[in-house]
């Protein structure tokens, strides 16, 4: 049985990557708040028993790469569902290690999905939201897009993006009815972070914690939320820190090893097998 939060009214709801991960844990909450929810994810397997777990109707293979994918996807959440209240692009991926060993396939991938699926797939929401002047779009950054990490080059700068992107977005469209956010977790305990430790006295947030902050992103817009609340609270105090200074708190922190020397290759490599087979 659903509940849904006192004055929220029930909304629409698209999920890229709401198969596993946080995506799968907003989905759950997000039905347990009374939402319609519908998830899409390129392993089409895991996203029909997720589908089957959770009580979700509207399930389907989808490939935020490709603008027709997309494009189906929200075709098939408008049919079965009504109007696409909110998006939450989600779906992304974190390989680890060296820049300059990093393949091209590699960078080309991380690319692709985490920095021109969240655009398609913002403009394709856009483009139902704006007639009706009503709509948010909720993109899924990370802490990593405002402070960089060694053994992130690429990660970090997909993530930069989306912060960019949004908020520019966010301008543009301002007066438009459409919220436009994002969500900046530290790293959360999914597959994306198997194998690695995390830094020193900073705990890794829960994808339930990453879950509740979204849909309280929901019933209350706002440009960003970033969470843990401590592990926010650094990085936005760090900015304002001399850059010799930031970097050997990070160093003291562990951060120039947890993604590179530091990292368990053996108990990452069932999580870098599926995002390059998919």
């Amino acid at each position: 049985m659903t509940t849904k939060s006192a004055g929220a009214s029930a909304k629409t709801v698209a999920i890229t990557g709401g198969a596993r991960g946080i995506g799968y844990e907003t989905a759950k909450e997000l039905i347990r708040r009374g939402h319609r929810v519908a998830i899409g994810d390129i392993d089409e397997v895991r996203a029909k028993d997720t589908a089957a777990e959770l009580g979700v109707d509207v399930v389907t293979r989808l490939d935020v790469t490709d603008p027709e994918s997309f494009l189906a996807f929200l075709d098939l959440v408008e049919a079965e569902l009504g109007p696409l209240d909110v998006l939450i692009n989600n779906a992304g991926i974190m390989p680890t290690g060296a820049a300059h060993q990093e393949e091209d396939a590699v960078t080309r991938r991380q690319v692709e999905i985490n920095i021109l699926g969240v655009i398609f797939g913002s403009k394709l929401a856009l483009q139902r939201m704006l007639p009706r002047r009503a709509g948010h779009i909720i993109n899924t950054a990370s802490l990593a897009g405002e402070l960089a990490v060694p053994g992130l080059a690429t990660y970090c700068a997909t993530k930069f993006a989306v912060i960019g992107f949004t908020e520019a977005a966010r301008q543009e469209y301002r007066k438009s009815g459409i919220q436009l956010s994002t969500v900046r977790p530290t790293f959360t305990n999914t597959e994306l972070v198997a194998g690695t430790t995390g830094a020193k006295g900073l705990r890794n947030a829960e994808p339930e914690e990453i879950a509740r902050a979204t849909a309280d992103l929901i019933e209350n817009p706002r440009p960003f939320v970033r969470v843990t609340r401590l592990a926010g609270g650094v990085i936005a105090a760090m900015k304002f820190v001399p850059t010799r200074l930031s970097t050997g708190l990070g160093s003291a922190l562990g951060a120039d090893s947890v993604f590179l020397e530091d990292v368990d290759t053996a108990a990452r490599q069932a999580y870098l097998n599926r995002i390059r087979d998919n």
